[in-house]
């Protein structure tokens, strides 16, 4: 199964010198092993981003350097444009790499992981689904 994973959740495997062993770092080593986590450009981007030591930068960069980017297509930034002013317009805000993850999983049919609330209340007015994580 394929999923649009989101910046906190890679970051919870990626980033953290501590590793924390909790759901959402299970599911993505799972989806890792299955080849089924998916990445977009600008959540490598994010990932990267603010890490202040070079050495860590260049971990976490070869980390990520198996994982290919999605194609991001030019009507994707059209389709996260309108996403966002839906849900500004129902009361509902979030960044543009938000819409831009919620655009590319609507086009490509693909659930999102992520630890970010925000999404579920996007769930609510676009055609996104979140991806469960099963309780054992």
């Amino acid at each position: 199964m394929n999923v649009l994973v989101d910046t906190p959740v890679w970051s919870l495997v990626f980033r953290r010198r501590l590793r924390v062993v909790d759901r959402w770092s299970v599911e993505l080593t799972g989806l890792i092993q299955d080849e089924g986590a998916l990445l977009i450009g600008p959540v490598r981007q994010e990932l990267l981003s603010g890490i202040r030591e070079s050495a860590q930068f260049e971990a976490v960069r070869e980390r990520l350097r198996p994982f290919p980017d999605l194609a991001i297509h030019e009507t994707d930034y059209e389709q996260g444009a309108r996403f966002c002013n839906l849900c500004r317009r129902r009361g509902v805000q979030g960044s543009n790499t938000d819409f831009l993850i919620c655009a590319v999983a609507s086009r490509l049919s693909v659930p999102i992981l992520t630890t970010d609330h925000d999404f579920e209340a996007f769930a609510n007015l676009l055609p996104i689904k979140l991806h469960e994580i099963p309780m054992n």
